[in-house]
């Protein structure tokens, strides 16, 4: 771990526990800092807040009293607490830093970094890229939004190692310094406006990613995607592009059914087993990425030729009576679900729902060309109804939750069809997280056998 004396005798309010609350905590407590814990549950729920009392920080629980502003250098804030929060807003006025420990993590590691953020692939494409360095034998850990908390990787993680990390907007928002050695924006869609507030706020945070990068570093750049090309503009990184539609001399592409790098050819597409074209995206960001770091077209192909996807990221779960079933829980916006319907060129039954973040499903229209039916669920299913009706749909059905759509999408299927959940929204109306709903929609599937 990389020493810093940028938080030592620094009084630090750590806003938020959870996984990165806790990593986060314990860091600045072993870099000098004097660290108070504030977040919302009780103590008495609270199995992380007793423990960090228990190593001498200061832990308020239950509420966010404004007082714990008084003589604050710095607040590292669990990514999903929005800007709106009143201690948060009362912050700014007063002009505290606020980050998020991601910052935190990039202070400390030794490891160069790869970043990657996007609105739709992140995680495929975060995967493809750790198991690809593995393959060629590198050192590589994957952290961030995918799962492990990136502070805590960054701690242990070699000189001669790489970190893969996945970050979210809301993880950029806080951050200041980071400048990971590669950077990726997969694309850019209209998404999380209940937190950013704008489109514009959004892409903002995405392209904080690119800031600090210098002709050093590499900025990986979808030149399919015209906003992402501007925030790139911007940046002072070596950039390399990646295109599913054009013949690059600097990058990756598609050319006489084969992926190429530069004037290098990596793998034919027949040979490639993860499904649907908007993965290929996902695997050309990959491929540039890691040819960055020098892995080799062997490695490459290694992966792709048995890397068949992420779960609850379009995975196949089963067949039964010769209907395939895909988990798709983690489509949390529109551009997923229409990317995953693009994947299927056979009749498809729709599973979908979930929080209703204010948007309509209008652009969802033109991909619903092979679905035969919609089961819909959880807040957003009026809406979701309206659009296959327009569509020309003719079957759809509402239910409760997500296990009963499994069974009412069965019973309306036929030999050959598809039943992909896919649901085009968050899952916190009804679920804790789209990791939960993934789970129980596979467990129907099972039952069902």
């Amino acid at each position: 771990m990389k020493k810093t004396n940028d938080y030592v005798h620094k009084n630090v309010l750590v806003l938020g526990l959870a996984k990165s609350g806790l990593a986060v905590a314990k860091l600045l407590q072993t870099l000098g800092a004097n660290v108070t814990v504030n977040d919302m549950k009780p103590k008495e729920e609270n199995p992380s807040a007793v423990e960090l009392e228990k190593l001498g920080m200061k832990v308020i629980c239950g509420s966010h009293p404004s007082y714990l502003l008084e003589n604050t250098d710095l607040i590292v804030k669990n990514p999903g607490i929005p800007y709106s929060n009143p201690l948060l807003q009362e912050a700014v006025k007063l002009e505290i830093p606020i980050i998020t420990e991601v910052e935190v993590a990039y202070k400390v590691s030794e490891a160069d970094i790869i970043a990657i953020t996007g609105s739709n692939g992140k995680t495929t494409t975060t995967t493809l890229i750790h198991e690809m360095l593995i393959a060629d034998g590198k050192k590589a850990l994957i952290a961030g939004n995918i799962g492990t908390v990136a502070s805590e990787v960054a701690q242990k993680a070699p000189a001669d190692s790489v970190i893969v990390m996945e970050l979210s907007s809301f993880q950029l928002l806080g951050t200041i310094e980071f400048k990971p050695k590669i950077a990726l924006i997969l694309n850019l869609f209209e998404a999380h406006l209940d937190y950013h507030g704008t489109k514009d706020e959004y892409i903002r945070a995405k392209g904080l990613i690119y800031k600090n990068q210098r002709s050093g570093d590499v900025g990986i750049v979808n030149l399919e995607d015209s906003e992402v090309c501007h925030l790139a503009e911007a940046s002072d990184a070596t950039k390399v592009y990646f295109s599913t539609s054009r013949v690059l001399e600097n990058g990756a592409y598609i050319k006489d059914n084969h992926i190429w790098f530069n004037d290098e050819m990596v793998v034919s597409l027949n040979d490639v087993v993860l499904p649907g074209k908007h993965n290929l995206e996902n695997i050309l960001a990959s491929i540039a990425a890691v040819k960055m770091r020098g892995v080799s077209n062997g490695a490459i192909t290694k992966v792709l030729t048995t890397f068949t996807g992420v779960k609850h990221r379009l995975q196949y779960v089963d067949s039964i009576k010769e209907r395939r079933f895909y988990n798709d829980s983690k489509a949390t916006n529109i551009l997923a679900t229409s990317k995953a319907l693009q994947a299927f060129k056979v009749p498809t039954i729709l599973l979908a729902g979930g929080l209703d973040r204010g948007n309509e499903f209008d652009e969802l229209i033109p991909f619903l060309q092979n679905v035969k039916a919609v089961i819909t669920f959880g807040q957003t299913a009026p809406k979701l109804e309206r659009i296959a009706a327009e569509a020309g749909i003719e079957v759809v059905k509402r239910v409760d939750n997500v296990e009963q759509a499994v069974n009412a999408a069965f019973s309306s299927s036929n030999e050959g069809d598809v039943i992909l959940l896919s649901p085009a929204c968050a899952s916190w109306d009804q679920y804790k997280t789209f990791e939960q709903r993934g789970d129980i929609f596979i467990n129907a599937v099972h039952n069902l056998k």
